[in-house]
């Protein structure tokens, strides 16, 4: 059973069976907006962008992977979505980044997730938006390990992006942190200079 997230809640990469989520997909999934027209609905996509931000122990920046920047070792990204689900949740991510952490790097202690608006649209106005990790590639899920939705309220109004959640290192052990909070800054520059540090 997939665990459902709440802001703030942290959680350990632990399964069922005991043993430890370590190759896994981090998949993003949101909604293009429908604007109501006199005759007949419009469609406006959302073109959002996923970013994990690699950082360590000394909270200093290692590697970016992006839909520029795809790879790293054990992280890979899947590419850039320019509209969004454009009629509802279909229940597929957009992007998605790949993550085997016996393949990244030793010195990387947290890994932090960034969704940004590339065509400045302020979040309050996207339907939906959600991260869940899930065992399987980006084609296909086999089971879904956590899904964390983010409530859209008023403190999404005039915010351009999303600090999603992180994953860090704790006694050694991966976890996994619902965070969720929005910032006004719109470019991953912005994000990374003024918004960042505080979730590190």
């Amino acid at each position: 059973m997939s665990i459902s997230l709440v802001k703030g809640q942290k959680i350990s990469l632990k399964k069922d069976d005991g043993s430890c989520l370590n190759s896994f997909c981090a998949g993003v999934n949101w909604g293009a907006i429908t604007e109501k027209g006199f005759f007949r609905d419009s469609i406006k996509p959302v073109d959002l962008d996923l970013s994990l931000v690699l950082c360590d122990k000394n909270k200093q920046i290692i590697d970016i992977v992006y839909f520029g920047k795809k790879e790293a070792p054990g992280v890979f990204h899947s590419g850039d979505d320019l509209t969004g689900d454009t009629s509802g949740d279909d229940g597929l991510d957009n992007e998605i980044i790949s993550i085997d952490l016996s393949r990244v790097s030793q010195n990387v202690e947290q890994m932090v997730f960034v969704l940004n608006s590339y065509n400045i649209i302020e979040f309050d106005k996207i339907p939906f938006v959600s991260i869940r990790l899930y065992e399987g590639t980006p084609k296909r899920v086999n089971r879904v390990f956590a899904m964390f939705n983010l409530t859209n309220d008023h403190s999404f109004a005039y915010k351009f992006s999303v600090i999603l959640a992180k994953l860090y290192k704790k006694d050694g052990n991966w976890k996994f942190s619902a965070i969720g909070e929005p910032s006004r800054d719109a470019r991953l520059e912005e994000i990374l200079q003024n918004s960042i540090a505080k979730f590190l």
